[in-house]
């Protein structure tokens, strides 16, 4: 009966803690906001709605010397994705990485280019559900010294009501375990990243 007793509490108590951090996640997913802030590259996380858009938008604002489409279907060229107008920077900063196919490998294929083009800081663009996961990525995979600067773009996927939204609940709770996966991991083996260089495809 004790046994049962202190299972039930392990329970009980595991279930208050995971839900608090559950929240404590999803506060923090909104609190991104959209910085003015400019700096030496502007990275995006190819795959999801609208972030090439606002990748792009912000490159032709001046935001930044470069712009790095990180995770790029091999398929797609670079004027598929951006064609200078009268005025915009050329297309010569923009480089494309066709190599990987996840957050991880795209924290692993974009720190290659980025420490190779020697920018000290990023705006580090993708969806806002994906962003606590992909700056804790960039972060363990990134020297240091480099600052990265979140930088959320909404879609219709996740809704701000999120506990009376199915999707959003499921989407969230998704990134939520993969987060504090990596942050285990991270926790484990803080430096391990670092120490990756594997080839970037340019285009």
């Amino acid at each position: 009966m004790n046994m049962i007793k202190a299972f039930v509490t392990l329970c009980i108590i595991s279930s208050v803690v995971i839900t608090a951090l559950f929240i404590d996640f999803t506060y923090k997913t909104f609190s991104y906001r959209q910085s003015t802030q400019k700096a030496d590259a502007i990275v995006v996380l190819a795959g999801g709605k609208g972030r090439v858009e606002e990748g792009v938008r912000l490159f032709r604002e001046s935001r930044a010397e470069f712009l790095f489409f990180v995770g790029v279907d091999p398929s797609v060229r670079k004027s598929d994705l951006y064609r200078p107008r009268r005025g915009d920077p050329s297309t010569n900063n923009v480089i494309l990485e066709k190599s990987s196919r996840n957050t991880l490998e795209n924290s692993i294929f974009g720190r290659d280019i980025i420490v190779r083009s020697g920018v000290r800081s990023v705006l580090l663009i993708t969806s806002r559900y994906h962003l606590k996961r992909a700056s804790i990525l960039f972060r363990n995979s990134l020297p240091k010294e480099i600052t990265i600067i979140s930088y959320p773009v909404d879609s219709v996927n996740l809704k701000e009501s999120w506990w009376n939204h199915g999707g959003s609940f499921q989407l969230l709770f998704s990134e939520f375990y993969k987060y504090c996966m990596f942050r285990a991991f991270f926790m484990l083996a803080p430096e391990e990243l670092r120490e990756s260089v594997m080839p970037v495809t340019g285009g």
